[in-house]
């Protein structure tokens, strides 16, 4: 089996080995990855992160072998913490990376990094205000990025610059944690999940205080939550059904 680290920014991960097809992920700078397929132009691939799988373009990460990537994914956390920021190779070119990137890989690179980094895990009380790091990032299916993110990019993302670790989707993280049968019992940085009308998970943001949910619709925004589910005052309308609360930490 081969293995691979994504060595730039920001990289689509697809539905099918196709540019047109569907972007269901991102792969963001440092992550590491098995290569479970490989063809002349794609590769499908499974994170150490989530485990989570999709198509690579080939051009758009650096072959590893197993020692290598064990390496990189026992080294723990390592994390750019600012919006944005800069690697630079030998020659001085730069190559900008997101919040959340993974600086495990910057000797393996060859790169140089001088921005901040989460080194160790924080506490619950962090999970907040990393969460505004995000405030207005426009919704995009698939992203992970204060530049586009989809609602459970978004609770990941948080999670993830705080040490902890949820699955890709909403409807997997759903699967994490313990549930609780009331609103009251919630705590700032549980998480409420909503389903449609086929009872399937379809949605997911992040418990604040005072019965407020921040979460990705449209853009990373702070709404209402109340027993039937997130209630937009702009639009005087409920727009998510609450199904269930969890407490991941």
């Amino acid at each position: 089996m081969q293995y691979g680290i994504c060595n730039l920014g920001i990289v689509p991960i697809r539905l099918e080995p196709s540019d047109t097809s569907e972007m269901v992920t991102q792969s963001l700078y440092g992550d590491c990855f098995k290569v479970l397929e490989q063809r002349k132009k794609w590769s499908r691939i499974r994170f150490a992160f989530d485990k989570y799988e999709g198509w690579i373009d080939n051009k758009q990460y650096i072959e590893v072998n197993h020692d290598v990537y064990k390496t990189h994914v026992d080294l723990g956390l390592n994390l750019a913490s600012d919006l944005v920021e800069y690697v630079s190779d030998t020659s001085n070119q730069l190559y900008p990376i997101p919040i959340g990137s993974n600086l495990n890989c910057i000797d393996t690179f060859n790169h140089r990094f001088d921005g901040n980094r989460i080194t160790s895990k924080r506490s619950k009380s962090h999970l907040i205000s990393t969460a505004f790091l995000y405030l207005n990032a426009p919704y995009l299916w698939g992203g992970k990025t204060p530049f586009g993110i989809d609602c459970s990019g978004f609770t990941q993302m948080v999670y993830k610059l705080n040490g902890y670790v949820l699955l890709r989707d909403a409807s997997q993280q759903a699967s994490q944690g313990s549930a609780l049968s009331f609103i009251e019992e919630s705590e700032p940085g549980d998480l409420a999940f909503f389903d449609n009308s086929d009872g399937q998970i379809i949605h997911v943001g992040i418990i604040m205080e005072d019965n407020y949910i921040i979460h990705a619709h449209g853009k990373v925004r702070i709404d209402r939550l109340d027993h039937s589910g997130i209630y937009n005052v702009e639009r005087n309308t409920h727009t998510h059904k609450l199904r269930v609360i969890k407490k991941i930490i």
